[in-house]
């Protein structure tokens, strides 16, 4: 299905990536924005054929960190300006990703688009010999079916999973449902970020090729 015209200004500039919706209101309010040499107003509409310019905007800078984060915390971001994508409860630890990119937080936390977070999971019992194949099955967490997942035993209460979407609690509350109970958690991949020998409280900047890998990502569907 083709986009839709005529559309409001604020969402033609979020669909052409020179703003968010929200930023985009605010150029309109600071006379910044002109429609077919006019100065567009709050709740503009434009059609495909019209001329839409941008007065004197800096393109914002967008950074991208991954960021170890340790037992203990809520999750938050310990950078300034910028916010973490999704979360990571205050007793799991690893791998999160700060950003000052409101563009890829639908992207990233949808579940209509295709994007795998890998964990590692120790419990506190030993591993029942089903447990695999009951985890990559889907299990039933409170009426909700899980989706299919990857899931390698490492040893007898240690187990590595891929996951697909991220339900709140999801891995503590599947394996609750299989009778298991987390001892630790720690998320050590999201898509082609990965965690690999960064320090507990540390962060790293994604760029280059790594970075063009992740944002080409985003867009894949399910």
């Amino acid at each position: 299905m083709g986009t839709l015209y005529p559309m409001r200004i604020n969402k033609y500039l979020a669909l052409k990536k020179i703003s968010t919706r929200r930023g985009a209101d605010e150029l309109i309010k600071n006379k910044k924005v002109l429609i077919n040499g006019k100065l567009a107003i709050l709740g503009s509409r434009v059609n495909e054929t019209d001329l839409v310019e941008v007065k004197n905007t800096k393109p914002k800078e967008y950074l991208y960190f991954a960021y170890n984060k340790p037992i203990g915390f809520e999750t938050n971001s310990p950078k300034k300006g910028l916010f973490p994508l999704g979360r990571l409860d205050k007793n799991s630890h690893g791998l999160m990703i700060l950003t000052n990119d409101g563009r890829i937080t639908d992207q990233l936390l949808n579940p209509k688009y295709f994007h795998e977070k890998e964990y590692v999971v120790k419990t506190k019992e030993k591993l029942r010999s089903n447990f695999k194949q009951k985890m990559e099955a889907g299990v039933n967490i409170e009426g909700y079916i899980t989706k299919k997942c990857a899931v390698k035993i490492i040893n007898e209460n240690t187990f590595r999973v891929i996951l697909t979407e991220g339900k709140k609690h999801q891995i503590r509350r599947m394996c609750s449902n299989l009778f298991q109970e987390v001892a630790d958690l720690k998320r050590e991949r999201i898509m082609n970020i990965k965690l690999e020998s960064l320090k507990s409280g540390a962060s790293r900047e994604i760029k280059g090729e790594e970075l063009a890998l992740f944002l080409s990502s985003m867009l894949k569907p399910q």
